[in-house]
């Protein structure tokens, strides 16, 4: 087996391992990079040599679970659809929301993660659809600002949903009233 290949399954392993155990946990905070490697068959060095860190470990477990609900075929018919891309950025962030609000504890876990540590330098998913809008009006690196703005807000919203419904009277459990809110973001970010 090449070196390659044999990093590759012990990465599954451990986006695996880190899948269950958050699954498995009150507070996905409390699983530890000993915990990880135990479950996922390496050594707790894996981790910082495959991820960089636990946090980032746990962020790329999420993607990875994201990346596998947009493959969903109802998300690429809307993908492949022809509305706007104000509208489909509107349905996507709502789709992601709802998937957060759903999963509190990845939400909690990979909140600070996207804030502080994320490398900004790559593309977000909202960015080609930031840039579709703005059709060469705003900058690469203005749209990639913008759509950072849109998750990092959401992400951070999302995670005080307690607060923010008894400070400003938004459930974001109740599905319509998260449209409303993600409407209102995309709509204050994309301004025109």
């Amino acid at each position: 087996m090449q070196k390659d290949e044999k990093l590759n399954i012990t990465k599954e392993k451990l986006l695996d391992a880190t899948f269950a155990l958050m699954e498995e946990t009150d507070d996905p905070l409390n699983v530890t990079s000993r915990q990880i490697a135990e479950r996922a068959g390496a050594k707790p060095s894996m981790i910082n040599y495959c991820f960089g860190s636990r946090e980032n470990l746990i962020y790329q477990t999420f993607q990875k679970q994201y990346l596998n609900f947009l493959e969903d075929k109802e998300i690429a018919k809307l993908i492949a659809s022809d509305i706007t891309p104000r509208e489909l950025l509107k349905k996507l962030h709502f789709v992601v929301a709802k998937c957060l609000v759903e999963n509190p504890k990845f939400t909690k876990a990979i909140t600070p993660f996207v804030l502080f540590n994320r490398d900004l330098s790559q593309d977000s998913f909202s960015f080609a659809y930031v840039k579709k809008h703005y059709a060469g009006r705003k900058t690469d690196k203005e749209c990639k600002l913008i759509a950072y703005e849109m998750s990092s807000m959401m992400q951070l919203i999302i995670c005080r949903k307690e607060d923010i419904k008894k400070d400003f009277g938004i459930d974001m459990n109740k599905e319509k009233e998260l449209k409303k809110y993600i409407d209102m973001r995309i709509d204050l970010l994309l301004g025109e």
